[in-house]
């Protein structure tokens, strides 16, 4: 599959991306290797595996997953405590969306 100069222009548009010319060029071919990898993944024969839930299904005891336990969750005020701006008890960011 060939990645054109469009639909690359077209993904940095969606990401909100500016990419010079050479940075365009530099992605179309970074993203053709990445498909052409994933064509050859597609080409293994995969009959009779069973998918995973999760990596470590059969882990057991050697699993590195912590016990659930309930605890309290942090207050409004808790949360905005280290906020550099706050205000109606939400963070208050920069704009970052300009369209």
């Amino acid at each position: 599959m060939k990645i054109t100069d469009e639909e690359v222009r077209r993904i940095a548009e969606l990401a909100a991306l500016a990419l010079r010319e050479d940075e365009i060029d530099r992605m179309a071919r970074d993203l053709d290797n990445i498909l052409g990898h994933i064509d050859k993944l597609n080409e293994l024969d995969t009959t009779g595996v069973e998918p995973m839930s999760q990596v470590l299904f059969d882990a057991e005891e050697t699993a590195t997953l912590r016990e659930d336990r309930e605890k309290p969750s942090l207050s409004n005020a808790e949360a905005l405590q280290n906020a550099p701006v706050s205000g109606s008890g939400y963070y208050k960011v920069p704009r970052v969306i300009e369209r």
